[in-house]
C-alpha cells in the first residue's frame, strides 16, 4: 500500500463544493469515482480544503492509498485522460503513508477577484465579481492591514460553523488593482467556514464607501458576524495553493511532490 498525493486544480462553477454531499456532484465524487475505475479498487481521495459551491482551486491538495503498480507521477497523465475538462491533476507523487494534508502546518492562499469596470466583462463572469461602481483600492488596503497576524475572526465567520475556536492567523493580506480586475489576496495558516469570502464582502464595503476604513478593526473586535459586510459570491474566489511548513512530509515548503523517503515504506 502506498500513498499518492494530487494536486488538482478545477473550475467550481458546476459542483456543490468539494466535499461529497446529497444536493449534487461535487469535485471529491468525481476523482473517487474516476480513480476507482482506473486503478481498479475502492478510493476515497481525503482533501486539503473543502472549497465551497462555485469556489475555484488551482492548488488544491489531496492523497489516496491504493495498491497500484502504476508509476506515481504517471497516475496524473491517466487519471486526466478520464477527468472532465474543468478538473486537472496537476501533478502525483508517492508521498510518506503518515502523510495527511489537512493535519500540517501549511499557508493557504486564496484571491478574490473582481471586475471593476461600468460593464460586465462577459469573458471573466465565471471567475470574477462583477462591481461597476469604482472601488477605492488604497481604503481597501487600509482596511485590510488590520486583519494581519492571530485574532478571533468571529465576525468574519457564517453562523453555520461548527467550530469552538475562532481563532485564526493571517500572515498577508492584500488588495491591489491591475487595470480594472481588483484582487484581495490573502494568505493564512486556517480559515473558518466562508471567512475569505466575508472579509471580501466587507472590504467590499469599506471599497464602495459604505464602511470607512477604521471601522475595520471595531468590526473584527465585536467578534459578531452581524457587524461585518455580506458573504460575497463564490465566483469571485480561487484557492490559489498550498504550502507545506512541516520537513519531511513528502512535499517541499511549495507544496509540491518531492522524492519520497527511504524509510517511509
Amino acid at each position: 500500500m502506498k500513498r499518492i498525493k494530487l494536486i488538482i486544480a478545477y473550475d467550481g462553477t458546476n459542483y456543490c463544493g468539494w466535499q461529497i454531499q446529497d444536493n449534487g456532484i461535487t469535485v471529491e465524487e468525481v476523482l473517487n469515482r474516476e480513480l476507482s475505475r482506473l486503478l481498479q479498487e475502492d478510493i476515497a481521495v481525503i482533501g486539503a480544503s473543502r472549497t465551497d459551491s462555485g469556489v475555484h482551486a488551482l492548488g488544491n491538495v489531496a492523497v489516496f492509498d491504493t495498491e497500484t503498480k502504476i508509476p506515481p507521477e504517471k497516475i496524473s497523465f491517466a487519471l486526466n485522460q478520464r477527468l472532465p475538462e474543468d478538473i486537472r491533476i496537476q501533478d502525483s507523487c508517492e508521498v510518506r503513508p503518515d502523510f495527511h494534508p489537512r493535519f500540517c502546518n501549511t499557508i493557504k492562499t486564496y484571491e478574490y477577484r473582481i471586475w471593476n469596470n461600468r460593464f460586465a466583462n462577459p469573458m471573466l463572469r465565471l471567475y470574477t465579481k462583477f462591481v461597476y461602481y469604482r472601488l477605492d483600492v488604497d481604503k481597501m488596503q487600509q482596511a485590510a492591514q488590520c486583519l494581519i497576524g492571530e485574532h478571533d475572526f468571529k465576525s468574519f465567520c457564517s453562523t453555520r460553523t461548527q467550530v469552538e475556536n475562532t481563532v485564526r492567523t493571517i500572515t498577508d493580506l492584500q488588495v491591489f488593482r491591475e487595470n480594472d480586475l481588483v484582487t484581495i489576496r490573502v494568505s493564512g495558516t486556517g480559515f473558518l467556514y466562508n471567512m475569505v469570502r466575508i472579509i471580501a464582502g466587507t472590504l467590499l464595503k469599506i471599497g464602495m464607501g459604505m464602511i470607512p476604513p477604521e471601522k475595520m478593526k471595531e468590526i473584527l473586535d465585536a467578534c459578531d458576524r452581524g457587524k461585518a459586510g455580506p458573504k460575497a459570491e463564490a465566483c469571485g474566489l480561487t484557492l490559489i495553493g498550498i504550502r507545506y511548513l512541516d520537513e519531511e512530509t513528502g512535499v517541499d515548503n511549495a507544496g509540491n511532490c518531492t522524492e519520497k523517503n527511504e524509510n517511509s515504506g
